[in-house]
């Protein structure tokens, strides 16, 4: 079969994650931070202190990815970082304030996502995601 790019379907994803990424975006500005940030923090907020590396896993991040967002996130006093070989990383007391008032705000964006989507769009999402794993 012949493709068109209209086909592609991991340049169909990029442009849905982009629309998605935009609306996350308009969310979070207020706040200083990015989707990756956010996602990082809520990720720490989980799991407490564990090896960076392990974050990135986590997350599907590649480590340089995961690395400048940490370094960023530390300036902000967010997290802290072990100095170890493999450095582990856990939120601080001001992450922990922040992802707590972040989640209201995500709640938001994704009660809006469920309004537009319903179940006929997160169902498939999910199954995509497994399946490309």
């Amino acid at each position: 079969m012949k493709y068109e790019l209209h086909h592609c379907i991991s340049s169909r994803l990029r442009k849905l994650a982009r629309i998605a990424d935009g609306h996350m975006r308009n969310c979070l500005k207020e706040f200083g931070i990015t989707e990756n940030q956010m996602t990082i923090l809520f990720a720490l907020s989980k799991l407490g202190k564990v090896e960076q590396g392990k974050i990135g896993e986590a997350l599907v991040l590649e480590r340089s990815t995961v690395s400048r967002n940490v370094k960023l996130l530390e300036k902000q006093k967010l997290v802290r970082k072990t100095t170890a070989y493999r450095p582990e990383i856990e939120l601080t007391n001001k992450g922990i304030a922040l992802v707590n008032e972040l989640i209201p705000h995500w709640e938001k964006v994704m009660d809006s996502y469920i309004d537009l989507l319903g179940d006929y769009g997160t169902a498939p999402l999910e199954k995509l995601e497994q399946r490309l794993k």
